[in-house]
Order: structure tokens, then sequence, then C-alpha cells
């Protein structure tokens, strides 16, 4: 099948928001419970955060553990690497996740105000103006042969499932409302024309909604 974009655990609330109003350093879920939405995740044994010993097996640990599979580089939007808009007016903020940056791959930061590329640990961040296919060429290119994951937030995700780059869709449904803020979808049979689709319902009490091109 060559290189896949993939988005991997990508997690929405019961009526489709991806994050809240208000967007800020202190709250880079906005008005959204980050804990809620997230919960299933940092429950299981494989969340790469884990500190403790421990955590869930079943089925949300494979997609916790499945995250990193088979995946070269990442791209991201610009509100998932930091709270900033507009010009960088301070460049050394260098993303949420601290020194050692989760991905363990080049990750393409979608901006259209570039700035010098950085790395952190194994993670190197690149700064790319372009559109979703364009930026996707340059991430399988670093990806050398592996998928391209897409990460979040949800305005990058529908770029590129509207540009009809995405392969495969995992989306995991938390039973948790938000009411307004970035909405990846209504309901997730907008998708089923173009995607095939199985919902499997986990005890955590979240849904996994998987999608494969038709």
């Amino acid at each position: 099948m060559g290189q896949l974009l993939r988005v991997q655990n990508f997690t929405v609330s019961s009526d489709g928001f991806g994050a809240g109003e208000h967007q800020s350093l202190e709250k880079p879920f906005g008005d959204a419970d980050p804990g809620a939405l997230m919960s299933w995740a940092g429950a299981t044994a494989g969340w790469p955060n884990r500190t403790e010993p421990g955590g869930t097996r079943g089925l949300d640990d494979y997609f916790t553990r499945d995250f990193a599979n088979n995946i070269g580089a990442e791209i991201m939007g610009r509100n998932e690497f930091g709270p900033q808009r507009g010009p960088w007016e301070n460049e050394e903020w260098r993303g949420w996740w601290g020194e050692e940056p989760p991905f363990h791959t080049p990750v393409f930061v979608m901006t259209h105000h570039k700035r010098p590329s950085f790395t952190l640990s194994d993670t190197t961040f690149h700064f790319v103006d372009g559109d979703p296919a364009h930026v996707l060429e340059q991430a399988r290119e670093a990806a050398r042969g592996q998928d391209v994951r897409l990460g979040g937030g949800v305005t990058t995700v529908r770029q590129f499932l509207d540009a009809g780059l995405v392969d495969t869709l995992h989306v995991v449904v938390a039973p948790v409302k938000i009411g307004a803020g970035v909405r990846l979808w209504e309901s997730p049979d907008e998708l089923v024309d173009r995607y095939h689709l199985e919902v499997v319902p986990s005890p955590s009490g979240v849904t996994h909604h998987l999608f494969w091109r038709r």
C-alpha cells in the first residue's frame, strides 16, 4: 500500500469537538477538560508518560502502544505546537512537551510564519508553509519508507481529509460534551461515503472509530 497517512488516537467529545474555546498557554484544550478527553489513554499500561507501574491492558492499551508503530514522520498544525498566533514573537517556545517530545521522528509544523528548525532529543521540528499535499510530500521523504502520522488539531485533520489525503483514521470518542470550540464532525457518518467504518466500544467508556479508505 506504500506510505500511509494515518491519524492515530485522535480524541473528540461525543458532540464532535477536539478542543474547546479560549485555548491558551495555561489551557491547551481551551475550555474543555483535557483529563475528561484523554483519561482513556493515560490509564493504559502503554502510556508513554506513565511514571508509576501498572495501567490497564486490553483495547485502549493496544491503541496506545500502536501509536508509534511504523511511523517515520509527523505532521501537525501550528495550534498543536503552541498557543502563539501570527508572527513568532518568541522563538524560545519549543512546544508543549519539554526536552523529550513523544514523537522520536521529524515533525513538520504547518505555519505561514517560518522559523528555523530545531532538535530536541531525537525529534527535529521543521516549520513549513504549503498546502497539505506539498507538506505530505516533504514528510514522506523524511519518513524514509515508513508511514506518516497526522496529528492535530482539528483544523489540520479537516484540511487533509478535505484534500483526500488521509488513508486511515482512528478517532476516539470520549463520553463528554464540550458544546463549542473546534469541531471535527457533527457525526462520524459524514465520512462513510469515502471510508469504511468500524465502531468498537471500550470498557473504559470511550468508543474507537476506525476508518479506512473505500
